[in-house]
């Protein structure tokens, strides 16, 4: 014992006094973040959690097909799926991805850089670009790896760009399709209906995911990878038995009416879900003005539109 001020203090209470002040400063000072005020209280209530966000009915993911050098392209159809936005059901998420391959350009390197830091919506495949050469397996097979489990979709969508799918009218079919085995489309030979035969248009053509998982490991499909695209995904599938619940999106799914009707190409109907053969802005135009898509524009001293 040690005499202070006439006073007998305990040597410990020189070693607890010292912790004690530096327990209080850190109370005081880290109310919340070292919740030590739990150690000199009667104990501590835990936070209340966030609700997770509820996981979509539907989720589809749509990938446009185009070079790096289609700015303007890109440009169009990208602004032409954005106004579709609102017209979706808040359960309904489809996510709109254009699909390229190696950049090979120093101005692509900066563009497309942009893009993405601008609009997030571009997958770079490892390829050379081409059209029949590979980048329709590369796409699908390297979705499970890119994407991940957590990210898995309902339905995946091969399409180019100049093909406009309606989504809104998409999604209410897929709503009352299997969400297995699929493989829906524009059926050629249109005239032809035999079960497991023929393929679906490369105008676009859709996938159920767990496909997408298949042609990411199948050898069948790794052997056949190169040739016309479309054909050789309904190879894929004839050969091995696959998408064995088809729908043929005939005639809801078309050509451009340029020209005679076939059975493949007529006039616009309200019930399209995918118009094909828009190869220049004028057609682009046509088309989206048959379905109203500027019809929510606003009025306004800054412009005149007739």
């Amino acid at each position: 014992m040690e005499k202070l001020s006439g006073f007998r203090v305990p040597k410990a209470s020189f070693i607890l006094l010292p912790m004690s002040l530096v327990a209080i400063i850190f109370i005081v000072v880290y109310p919340n973040d070292l919740r030590l005020q739990c150690l000199v209280t009667a104990g501590c209530q835990p936070r209340p959690q966030l609700s997770a966000a509820p996981k979509p009915a539907l989720r589809l993911l749509l990938g446009v097909f185009t070079v790096p050098d289609a700015y303007a392209r890109r440009s169009l159809v990208r602004h032409a799926y954005h106004l579709q936005r609102a017209s979706l059901p808040d359960d309904t998420a489809v996510d709109v991805r254009f699909v390229l391959c190696n950049l090979t350009k120093e101005e692509q390197r900066v563009l497309v850089a942009m893009e993405i830091m601008l609009y997030d919506d571009i997958i770079i495949l490892d390829c050379a670009e081409n059209v029949n050469d590979g980048k329709t397996y590369d796409y699908f097979s390297s979705l499970p790896r890119i994407l991940g489990a957590d990210r898995a979709y309902d339905y995946v969508v091969k399409t180019d760009d100049d093909t406009y799918y309606r989504l809104d009218r998409l999604a209410e079919t897929l709503r009352r399709l299997p969400r297995e085995d699929v493989y829906l489309g524009l059926r050629v030979p249109c005239w032809r209906k035999d079960e497991g035969s023929g393929f679906m248009s490369g105008m676009g053509y859709l996938l159920s995911w767990d496909l997408v998982e298949w042609i990411a490991t199948s050898d069948v499909v790794r052997k056949k990878m190169k040739g016309p695209e479309d054909i050789m995904t309904g190879a894929w599938l004839n050969e091995a038995g696959r998408g064995r619940n088809r729908f043929d999106m005939n005639p809801r799914m078309y050509d451009y009416p340029e020209g005679p009707d076939t059975c493949f190409r007529h006039g616009f109907t309200p019930d399209t879900i995918a118009v094909h053969k828009l190869k220049d802005d004028l057609k682009w135009a046509k088309t989206l003005q048959y379905f109203n898509v500027t019809q929510g524009l606003r009025s306004s001293k800054l412009f005149h539109i007739h």
